[in-house]
């Protein structure tokens, strides 16, 4: 940018800012959130807290004239210890629907995280800028989607010309609830995920909360949805609740019965699909925990329960599918507008042999596209469960 030309600084605010469900101001900028005060408060775990506050699915929208802009952010970089450092979140320019530019923001906070003992030591650092010049000129339609794996606090929109924001831009509102996977783990970059191909493909704008490793089928996640603007909604349980081992069938069953019926009270007749887990070899048929084990020195995961508990009522994602299942057929019969979707039919064990998951646990940027791909085919598509 010339230095005859001078910036225009954008308040951000949820009209510019897509996906986020609270914005919380701070003495340095705009920190976007993915629950509510109120549920941060109830369960203040630095795991949910950290995941929460990633903004995945969360983009800046807008129309413009401008050939340049900046965004000035504070990144909250995570250093694990005895880990080597982890990449620097990846923020997606798109130019009329179109993926035109990427880039990272260096400097900002850290949080150093010792996996061994549960210690965490937070930072504070200096702002970074992001730079995007040479932008067509003319009238266009500018997103800039947030890292979906890093938290960023927002300090300043900058351009060389006035914005717009578009909000959804009369796209239906698709809220999605789920794991790690959802969250968009192993994914590249943001539009990456499988939740954010699915909206692209669909034409669907997106709300997406899935929590890594914190999809345990809270009561305050069922609030937050109940209250938020969705048009349709998706549920993805199961791999969690086996990870942490946190209950056993028959808690899960009226677990899931009182998730269902406090989203109701808020949406009605919205339609909502429930999904089980996708095919997952260390869990299909082995209860959890979860526990790490490095190959090669790199993490990897592995199941730790032991499958003759299963008659005591430990989970499975079969025992979990099954439920699921049953739950949906239940509720069917006084309510047409609920459906269930089996996890593997966006990835099941065909697929597991040719695209294997890289830790056991997570897929890879490919995988997550062509779950984007099946989910926005089945779901969306004339006749699905979520078809607008």
């Amino acid at each position: 940018m010339t230095t005859s030309q001078r910036w225009i600084s954008t308040a951000i605010n949820h009209a510019l800012l897509l996906g986020a469900i609270e914005l919380e101001q701070t003495d340095r900028g705009t920190r976007p959130h993915r629950l509510p005060a109120a549920a941060r408060a109830q369960w203040p775990d630095p795991q949910l807290l950290m995941v929460e506050g990633q903004p995945s699915g969360m983009r800046l929208a807008f129309r413009t004239t401008a050939t340049a802009i900046e965004l000035e952010t504070i990144p909250t970089k995570r250093i694990y210890v005895g880990m080597p450092p982890r990449p620097d979140g990846v923020y997606d320019l798109l130019i009329d629907g179109q993926l035109a530019r990427q880039g990272s923001v260096s400097g900002g906070d850290s949080l150093t995280i010792n996996m061994s003992t549960g210690s965490a030591t937070h930072e504070r650092g200096a702002p970074g800028v992001l730079s995007f010049e040479g932008l067509p000129a003319g009238d266009k339609t500018i997103e800039i989607w947030l890292p979906h794996d890093e938290t960023t606090e927002l300090v300043d929109l900058r351009t060389n010309a006035p914005v717009e924001p578009i909000g959804t831009n009369g796209a239906p509102v698709w809220l999605h609830h789920g794991s790690s996977i959802s969250h968009g783990s192993n994914a590249t970059h943001p539009t990456g995920t499988w939740p954010a191909v699915a909206a692209t493909a669909a034409g669907v704008s997106l709300i997406n909360l899935g929590f890594g490793g914190s999809a345990i089928v809270d009561p305050f996640v069922a609030r937050t949805i109940r209250d938020a603007r969705a048009d349709l909604i998706s549920i993805k349980l199961g791999i969690n609740v086996v990870n942490t081992d946190a209950m056993r069938l028959r808690a899960f069953g009226p677990a899931v019965h009182g998730f269902l019926d406090t989203i109701r009270e808020g949406h009605k007749t919205t339609p909502i699909l429930l999904m089980s887990p996708i095919y997952c070899p260390i869990h299909e048929d082995t209860p959890g925990p979860t526990a790490p084990d490095f190959v090669d020195g790199k993490l990897s995961f592995k199941a730790s329960g032991d499958p003759a508990e299963i008659a005591m009522g430990k989970l499975t994602l079969n025992v979990i599918r099954d439920t699921l299942s049953k739950i949906v057929t239940q509720r069917a019969a006084t309510d047409s507008n609920i459906h269930y979707l089996d996890g593997r039919d966006l990835y099941g064990e065909v697929d597991s042999a040719a695209l294997p998951l890289p830790d056991r646990l997570h897929p890879d940027g490919d995988t997550h596209r062509l779950m984007g791909e099946r989910f926005a085919a089945l779901a969306f598509a004339p006749g699905g469960a979520l078809a607008h």
